[in-house]
């Protein structure tokens, strides 16, 4: 789990991350993004949504063991985070 926290904070710095579940949707049907975080406690339908989303990319779905309380804290975010999405590298970054 140190993992993925290093991993969310080091992305966030970068500004690679987008927050919450209608942007996260708006851009996995896009193709922005490589990763996309799952709260522990994310809304089931919610989940379901996005692994079906991403099933016909190649996004990877990291399901964390983390609250999704806990993942605002981390984000330094007043709000309760259920979903995240880890843009694609640009060419030439």
């Amino acid at each position: 789990m140190a993992d993925v926290i290093a991993e969310i904070k080091k992305n966030l710095k970068e500004g690679k991350l987008v927050m919450g579940a209608s942007e996260t949707l708006k851009g996995l049907r896009t193709g922005e993004f490589s990763k996309i975080y799952l709260a522990a406690n994310c809304p089931e339908e919610l989940r379901e949504d996005i692994k079906h989303h991403a099933s016909f990319t190649d996004v990877e779905i990291i399901e964390t063991d983390i609250p999704n309380d806990e993942l605002g804290d981390i984000c330094k975010k007043p709000f309760s985070i259920a979903v995240m999405g880890m843009t694609k590298q640009r060419q030439g970054q």
